[in-house]
């Protein structure tokens, strides 16, 4: 787990004050590293576990079961990383309504409700470093909407490191402004199971506003080591990255970079 946080944070979050290059290590990131807490993650793991399902369907209203609920409290957490930072993050929802019958696995009219919080950056703070994970959950039948569907691990685990990634960062600010260069926008995505519909949501609305995006870390399922095949590997992970546009100026270079 702080490996992956590792991986996540550098390059693209370096420090406002101190930049680094791809050759060095601003042992800023060691404390960051240091302070994460494999106890809250675990707890935010058995909190969302906790509301039987998750489903993109499931029950909007009940205060302890259903994704209205899981998406209430992911929000609540978000207010209260924010409070204990003087109100450094921007926490808000998305919403997007979906017909019934938009696609096969959407059974009823539903608001697709992403739960967004940014953080944002000191210098460039129109250029998003985004965390996302998934809220929604699912059983082997992937209509029903009411049989549990607890998802510890597909996709709590997701949900429960962009929450850590989101406390452990949001203390690096004074009087309410982050110290990194960039924002960090920590995205809990919906519809995910029946068709990506909160990421695209999301991405719409990032083009809509001119979002500048420089990295995307998707967590799904983590910690989970073993394939559907029985293979065990706990040192690989995946990246996506498309290539540098021959056309990128040295100017664009250099601001990825740091």
């Amino acid at each position: 787990m702080k490996l992956l946080f590792l991986f996540l944070l550098f390059p693209i979050l370096s420090f406002a004050q101190n930049p680094v290059s791809y050759s060095e290590y601003d042992p800023k990131i060691y404390d960051i590293i240091k302070n994460i807490s494999t106890q809250n993650v675990e707890n935010d793991v058995k909190k969302l576990a906790d509301f039987g399902t998750r489903h993109t369907l499931s029950d909007t209203l009940s205060e302890t079961r259903g994704i209205g609920a899981a998406r209430r409290w992911i929000k609540a957490e978000f207010d209260k990383i924010s409070a204990a930072c003087n109100g450094c993050l921007e926490v808000s929802y998305q919403r997007n309504f979906l017909k019934k019958g938009t696609n096969e696995r959407i059974v009823n009219d539903v608001w697709i409700v992403n739960v967004v919080a940014i953080l944002r950056g000191t210098e460039n703070p129109n250029s998003y470093a985004i965390m996302s994970g998934d809220i929604d959950s699912r059983a082997s039948d992937i209509t029903n909407y009411t049989i549990d569907a607890h998802g510890a691990n597909d996709n709590a685990t997701g949900i429960a490191g962009i929450l850590e990634a989101a406390r452990v960062l949001s203390k690096y600010h004074v009087e309410g402004k982050s110290k990194f260069k960039n924002s960090i926008a920590f995205a809990a995505l919906s519809g995910e199971e029946q068709g990506l519909f909160g990421g695209q949501f999301m991405a719409k609305q990032a083009k809509k506003d001119g979002w500048d995006i420089i990295g995307v870390i998707n967590n799904d399922m983590i910690g989970n080591i073993e394939g559907v095949d029985g293979v065990i590997d706990n040192r690989s992970f995946r990246i996506f990255a498309e290539p540098t546009p021959p056309t990128e100026t040295e100017q664009e270079r250099n601001r990825r970079r740091y």
